[in-house]
């Protein structure tokens, strides 16, 4: 019952005051949605679709209140590839299973192994995913000629100056508006929303993606899967972790994950991308006051209402403008911070930061930067307590203090020599730890050295004390 009435007073919160922050979130989610879209090198409807079909199952079943989670950057680069080189069923069949190894994480309660996911790799995540959204729309501006690059300064210019005048109305729509205008009034001939792709024009129908069920159909979809699983949990878990600051509240990871997979689920079986947890829109959706689940359902809701009823308007949006608004994205999304504290950084979190980039950058693999980066920071934190362990010798006694385990145990038993003594010895492990099974072979195998030279080996305070 107190579960049912903390998630009933989620839903109470002030409803005039939920569904206008919600609406403030929508206008900040129409243009970086149709931006992602673009990214992924998918139609504006599927990115679209997805929004709202995110948006709904998140409000009833995430575990973070106010979150706005909708098609996202992080998710259309990793899927980029997949849907150039296969189609757009495969998008939805790898949306599936990333929506099922979400559920795996979330009722396996395995969430909480993103705390092993360190400061510098996750700085290291958010920098690479600034460059790699940037590197994205490298083509279109060295292919936009000198019309379409003054469109896209010209909306850089409308994005920076705007906030400083009012930020009554999001920029980056702002950005959206003006440029169309522009471009419809003087009749320019530049690339619009329409060229990329079918809109909107009804409620999203459910459809199930038409590939194979074979071997060849998950050997396919395996790996981007599994990428956008983990990339979706990291930023979803990372947005939700900003929310609980700034709201000086506590969120439930395992429900969050559980809600991120029905939610990616049900995406793809409506004709939607994968996606996560948006950190602009949410911040925004609590800045306007969004405390409740109401928010996050009148952003998605009213999303799909606008761009149904203004399809014909958003077809008319020159490209330039969504490329501003991801230029200005890229920007916002790097922890420009990080460089200016890179000096003073211990060299070892320097190090993990730097190698997270790198690989992310070079291979286009956000979950394997992740991935290289936790196990960079595992081995530096490995060695370091490997170092923490300490063997002190007086006379015939050994004293030994610390975490003994894999990296330790074998050098430090290695020290105590049979040759450099005549009569018993006495090893007092007390003060240490014997971690794994390695520390106790180790301590096994000094044994068995001293037996077969004849001399005691007496142990306090270990497994045979």
């Amino acid at each position: 019952m107190p579960v049912l009435q903390t998630y009933l007073r989620q839903w109470q919160a002030n409803p005039l005051r939920e569904i206008l922050a919600g609406a403030v979130a929508t206008f900040a989610l129409i243009p970086e949605v149709i931006a992602f879209s673009f990214t992924a090198g998918i139609d504006p409807a599927t990115g679209l679709y997805a929004s709202f079909i995110i948006s709904l199952v998140i409000a009833v079943f995430g575990g973070r209140p106010a979150m706005i989670s909708a098609a996202a950057g992080s998710v259309a680069l990793v899927v980029a590839p997949l849907v150039k080189e296969h189609g757009v069923d495969y998008l939805f069949a790898a949306g599936l299973l990333a929506g099922l190894f979400q559920l795996a994480f979330g009722f396996g309660r395995l969430s909480s192994l993103m705390r092993f996911v360190s400061n510098p790799v996750r700085t290291g995540f958010v920098n690479a995913l600034a460059v790699l959204i940037f590197a994205a729309q490298l083509p279109h501006i060295l292919s936009a000629g000198p019309l379409g690059l003054a469109m896209m300064a010209f909306g850089l210019a409308i994005i920076l100056v705007m906030p400083r005048l009012t930020t009554a109305i999001p920029a980056p729509l702002i950005c959206v508006v003006v440029l169309t205008l522009l471009a419809e009034i003087a009749g320019l001939p530049v690339a619009r929303v329409a060229d990329l792709g079918a809109l909107p024009s009804g409620l999203p129908v459910f459809a199930l993606p038409q590939v194979s069920l074979s071997l060849d159909l998950l050997k396919i979809i395996f790996l981007p899967a599994l990428a956008i699983a983990m990339v979706g949990l990291l930023e979803s878990l990372m947005t939700a972790r900003v929310v609980d600051d700034l709201t000086k509240t506590t969120s439930n990871p395992d429900a969050e994950a559980r809600g991120l997979g029905l939610a990616n689920i049900a995406a793809s079986l409506f004709g939607g991308i994968a996606g996560c947890g948006m950190i602009g829109q949410t911040v925004s959706n609590v800045k306007y006051g969004g405390r409740g689940r109401l928010s996050t359902l009148a952003a998605g809701g009213l999303l799909l209402v606008l761009m149904v009823a203004l399809k014909d308007v958003i077809a008319a949006v020159p490209v330039a403008a969504l490329v501003a608004i991801m230029i200005l994205v890229s920007v916002d999304t790097f922890d420009w911070g990080s460089l200016r504290r890179l000096h003073i950084m211990p060299r070892l979190s320097a190090v993990v930061m730097l190698i997270t980039v790198a690989v992310t950058i070079f291979t286009h693999n956000l979950s394997l930067g992740v991935l290289c980066g936790v196990l960079t920071s595992a081995v530096f934190f490995t060695a370091t307590l490997a170092h923490s362990a300490q063997l002190r010798r007086d006379g015939d006694v050994y004293s030994l203090s610390g975490p003994l385990f894999f990296a330790s145990a074998p050098d430090l038993f290695a020290a105590i020599r049979e040759s450099d003594h005549t009569a018993p010895v006495t090893l007092d492990l007390t003060a240490a730890r014997l971690w794994d099974i390695t520390a106790t072979e180790a301590l096994t195998a000094l044994k068995a050295r001293f037996d077969a030279a004849g001399l005691a080996l007496i142990i306090r305070g270990g497994p045979d004390a």
